[in-house]
This record gives C-alpha cells, structure tokens and sequence, in this order.
C-alpha cells in the first residue's frame, strides 16, 4: 500500500509499506478513505515529539470501510463506514475508568506517533470497538473527518479546560484549524466577546466570519496592550493558547485576568517561561491536556444535525499520491491560505 513516511527530521516521503494485518484480537483494519494533516504532524517533522520515531507512517485522522476485524472486536464489521478516533482506549485501565483515554495504558494518542497512522490507504486500529465510531448513511465524510482530532481537542482542551461560560471575554491565541475549532465550539456557551489572535490577516478575516468579536494581528508585538485596553485593564476571563511557542503561551500570561484561566492546547517542543514572579497572587488556572475523545458522539450530533458546518474549515483537497504536495500547501499556509487539507485514498 501507499503510506506517508517520517524519515528523519524534516524529511518525509510517499513510500510502498506492506498492508497492515491483524495483530491483537481486538484490531480492526480500515481501509482509509479521506484523512488530513494536522499541526502536530508538523510538530514531528520539526522533531518536537521524540516519541515518533524516523520510519513512522504518520497520520491520526481519518474515515473509512472497516476491511477485517479481530475475534474480539463485536461492535463493527467488515464493510461498516467508521470514523477513526485520534486517541486510541482500550475502556478497560486504570485511566481509562477515570475518562482519560488519552493515558490509556495500552493506547492514548499512538496513531500516527508510537504506531503506524492513517495517511496511508489502510490502517490497523487497536481497540477497535471503542476507538471508532460507526458513521451513518449519507452523512458528510469530509466533514466528519475534523471529529477525529481537531473538534474534541480544542473543545475539551480549550473550551471545557478554559471554563468557556456565557458572558466571559476569552481570548485565542492562533486562529488555525485548531484555534478556529476553538472558536466554533466557545460559541456554544455564548461568551460576550471572542478575541482572535494571530499573525495572519486572511486566517484573521476567517475568524470573523466564523463569529469573531474582535482580532488582533500580532506581528507589531504590543497585542498584550492592545487585549487589556479592549477589556477596560482588566484582561481575559480564558485565554487559550493554540499555537505551541513560547512567545504565544506567554502572551496568554501577560492577559489572562485574575481569577481566570489559560487553557493550553498546543504542542510545546521547547521550554517556556512561567512568570510566576507576576502570576503567584493573580487566582488563576493553568491547565494542559491531550485530548480524550469523550466529547466526540456530542459533537458528532452536533455535526449530523447542522449545528456547526465543518466543511468551511476545508480549503484544499489532494490525492494520497500527492500528499507531499498537500504537505507544502498546509506548512505554507500564510502564502497559500490553508486551513484544513483533505487528503482522498
């Protein structure tokens, strides 16, 4: 089969692999029909997760056709249409009776990073009946590819860790697929006002049309200012890093106001500052996550029932065969205007 491979850092290449087979009774094998690129496949190109060895084919998103299942899988069948979860549970661990699923023992975000992923025209899925999600008839798979990673993570990670509630100022810190998931999902507790940050203009103007009350372009390098005369000095109830650098965590120290919280969603490979020098007295939370899944069936409704139309985040679509083609368009994406790119087998 064809498969998206991490070579070593900075380097990747669209390779021959052998089709992956049952390994463990609960694994399915899906035959991959639409999946994506996410920023942290960015991240590991850049070898910012040393836990994704060179060799890996990448990827943790994704539709398909379930091809084979294990004797212990009782939940799906060859030919069902499924959506793949980014975070793999086993339902069954310490962790994962506690909802966390993302530290399951024998799973949690190895698709794509520990295991071989979904950029590629089949995968093996561990855990199958609790890591997939049937998708029904004549539902939208482009669509419902943005509930394997994207949705639930800054849902869970942003909105829910953020305690997004009506009323609220918060401020987000990117406005990429994430930070706009992010966006899209704080509207569902009506906060007052929702500031997008960022760097790019045309990544700014999307924010706006997809309910933005304000947005700021930071490349002049006094948005920290400009956030707290907006909020009359006071600063931001949530402020949710979506980038993963250490310049945009600390800009979210800098406005976050006392009694608030910062809700980390991005991928962090290098150190950052905690200013607690300016934070030891100021009542707030500070909280990092991986994202656990649990909030994908409600978004799944969500979607089914046209509350959030998903598919305005799709800017580009690409054949696996031109999939490196897809990755320069999506690591350029100040010049090429990309947000999320779909990737067909």
């Amino acid at each position: 089969m064809k498969a998206l491979v991490y070579l070593a850092i900075g380097k990747k290449a669209l390779e021959e692999r052998p089709k992956p087979g049952i390994a463990a009774p609960t694994d399915a094998i899906v035959k991959i029909s639409r999946t994506t690129i996410c920023g942290t496949d960015l991240h590991i190109l850049k070898g910012d997760l040393p836990s994704c060895k060179p060799g890996r084919i990448l990827g943790h998103e994704g539709v398909g056709i379930v091809e084979a299942v294990g004797p212990a899988v009782t939940v799906f069948k060859p030919g069902d249409h499924v959506l793949i979860s980014c975070v793999s549970a086993c339902g069954k661990c310490v962790y994962c009776r506690k909802q966390m699923y993302s530290h399951c023992t024998t799973g949690g975000w190895i698709l794509g990073n520990t295991i071989d992923g979904t950029q590629a025209e089949f995968v093996r899925i561990p855990h199958a009946d609790t890591s997939l999600y049937p998708i029904p008839a004549g539902a939208d798979e482009e669509a419902l590819v943005m509930l394997s990673d994207i949705l639930p993570t800054s849902f869970e990670c942003g909105v829910l860790n953020g305690k997004v509630e009506p009323g609220s100022t918060v401020a987000i810190v990117g406005s990429g697929p994430i930070g706009l998931a992010a966006l899209l999902t704080a509207q569902f507790y009506s906060p007052a006002e929702i500031i997008m940050i960022d760097l790019d203009d045309n990544r700014l103007e999307v924010a706006k049309r997809f309910g933005a009350t304000s947005a700021i372009n930071s490349s002049a390098g006094d948005t920290a200012d400009i956030v707290m005369k907006m909020t009359g000095g006071r600063g931001v109830d949530t402020a949710i890093e979506a980038v993963g650098i250490p310049a945009t965590f600390e800009l979210c120290e800098k406005i976050v106001t006392p009694g608030g919280t910062i809700a980390n969603i991005g991928v962090h490979g290098k150190k950052v500052d905690l200013h607690l020098e300016s934070l030891w007295d100021r009542n707030i939370a500070i909280t990092t996550r991986l994202v656990d899944t649990l909030s994908i069936p409600m978004l799944f409704r969500t979607v089914l029932s046209n509350k959030i139309d998903l598919k305005r985040l799709i800017t580009h679509r690409f054949k696996l065969d031109d999939i490196l083609e897809a990755y320069d368009t999506f690591g350029r994406a100040a010049a090429t205007k990309a947000l999320k790119v779909i990737i067909e087998t």
